[in-house]
């Protein structure tokens, strides 16, 4: 049965809306986070694995100090306190996935405490976000529900368990209750959202690839009537690994919350997923507090002693971070604010600056990805990075558009050869036989014949009216099949009306 809703715009007038992420970054290490099994994703099912990761008796945890150096890095970026002395404790639940029945987690004595990361906004306002905590723990395994509809437990007559996923390093990072967003709160939960998966890339140290589960959040919100209320019950949607999924989630419990409080019905504190076929989220268990958990300090493993003088080595490392790299290429590039932040909300600006390392020039490189490339990717329903074509390959396309090889459209049929898979763009002009038509004498006689077929277009271009042009351009580029320099045309019909 459909929950009833408020609209969004009634909805943030009538409540105040406080909400708080908590995002899970799997660190890119080689090997896990409490034993030497290698961490890669797409290995074939429980393969990854050794008697720590799967919890045998007798079987003791080492920790990764490679992923204690990434999580202090990201401490840094997110100007956390980072404290000398961290302790990992257990995390005891049940569920398939958790080989052991506890997590190895961190509680009181976190090793990143409060930070805070500011984002830019759309319209380019700067929002903080408060973090209270920056933790290390081990991930679970993966579930994968057979029987059911899109793969989740509803209806589902068996479960598969890969546990290749068990004990992977990962960080969670907790914001504070945030505060004052009003109906702004999608849009910031979002670019929050980007600005962590910009830093963990920047500083190396997690591919972050959202579809890939390797960078996922749980997505908190509550309502209430006034600020400065007591905060209200709040719901947790667990697991959101889309940018969009993530606002949109905010937006649906927003508007379902208070429906429900407006119409006096309690709001239960519990775990909810998100369903991004019917775009609602749906009640999952009531959410467990902390001490249900039962937290207490891992016997197996000590104390992590983290000095000044390591931190300051670290801090040492560190590269330029995102916000930096912004202003720097925006520089470099002479992009105006609405370019960059079309690039950022496109999130094309790696892919960008990959294609002109490449030896494209930079507002071509951005033609090509915000435009073509772009419609393309909606078309499919696929992010930019994970379309077929390297920036390399768009690189080379453009290349040849400025040796004059090709022309626009031929440029636009070589993109579309090398998404539909016939190669690199070099393969696909050849394959197809893409060439600008150079031959002045085909190229003249197209012309003349494209005028002689269109003399009531040819007087109003020797009246001085330039705007049927294109019905000249267009009769060539049929008659050579497209492969005409537009340019070239134009040339040889300025040269024949001023004879």
């Amino acid at each position: 049965m459909a929950e009833k809703l408020m609209k969004y715009a009634d909805a943030v007038e009538k409540f105040d809306p406080v909400f708080g992420l908590e995002t899970h970054v799997e660190l890119s290490t080689n090997t896990k986070l409490f034993c030497p099994a290698h961490s890669e994703f797409g290995g074939e099912p429980n393969t990854q694995l050794t008697p720590v990761s799967l919890g045998l008796p007798g079987s003791l945890p080492v920790v990764n100090k490679t992923a204690i150096d990434y999580a202090i890095k990201l401490g840094l970026a997110l100007h956390c306190k980072i404290a000398e002395w961290s302790q990992f404790a257990r995390k005891n639940y049940f569920y398939p996935d958790m080989p052991r029945d506890y997590q190895i987690s961190q509680y009181d004595k976190p090793l990143n405490g409060e930070g805070y990361l500011d984002v830019e906004l759309e319209d380019g306002s700067i929002f903080r976000v408060p973090i209270e905590r920056a933790h290390v723990e081990d991930d679970a395994g993966k579930n994968t529900h057979i029987g059911g509809a899109d793969g989740r437990i509803e209806g589902a007559d068996h479960s598969l368990v890969d546990y290749n996923r068990a004990g992977v390093p990962l960080i969670e990072i907790v914001t504070k209750p945030i505060e004052g967003a009003g109906a702004r709160v999608p849009e910031i939960a979002g670019a929050y959202v980007r600005a962590i998966r910009d830093i963990v890339r920047a500083l190396n140290i997690s591919h972050a690839r959202m579809e890939q589960g390797n960078m996922r959040a749980d997505v908190n919100i509550s309502l209430r009537r006034h600020p400065g209320d007591p905060l209200g019950i709040r719901s947790e949607t667990k697991n959101v690994n889309s940018f969009r999924g993530i606002e949109r989630t905010l937006q649906y419990e927003i508007r379902r919350q208070a429906a429900r409080l407006e119409d006096g019905l309690d709001i239960l504190q519990e775990t909810r997923h998100w369903d991004e076929s019917s775009q609602t989220t749906a009640g999952g268990r009531l959410k467990s507090d902390a001490n249900d958990y039962r937290y207490f300090p891992d016997p197996d493993l000590v104390m992590v002693h983290v000095t000044k003088e390591h931190i300051e080595e670290m801090a040492k490392q560190m590269p330029e971070m995102p916000h930096e790299r912004r202003k720097r290429l925006q520089a470099e590039w002479g992009f105006s604010d609405l370019e960059m932040r079309d690039m950022l909300n496109a999130d094309a600006l790696d892919l960008v600056e990959q294609t002109v390392d490449a030896g494209a020039e930079a507002g071509a490189a951005k033609k090509w990805w915000l435009g073509e490339l772009s419609r393309e990717a909606n078309a499919r329903g696929l992010s930019l990075e994970e379309m077929p074509i390297t920036p390399q390959d768009v690189a080379q396309v453009e290349k040849l558009v400025v040796a004059g090889k090709l022309n626009d459209k031929l440029a636009k049929q070589t993109i579309a050869g090398v998404l539909a898979g016939e190669g690199t763009p070099d393969k696909v002009v050849k394959k197809h036989g893409y060439q600008v038509v150079s031959d002045d004498g085909a190229l003249d006689k197209a012309v003349d014949d494209a005028m002689a077929a269109n003399p009531d277009v040819v007087e109003k271009l020797k009246s001085g009216n330039m705007k049927p042009m294109g019905a000249i351009i267009g009769a060539v580029m049929r008659a050579t099949r497209g492969q005409a320099d537009a340019k070239a045309v134009t040339k040889i019909v300025m040269a024949r009306i001023r004879a």
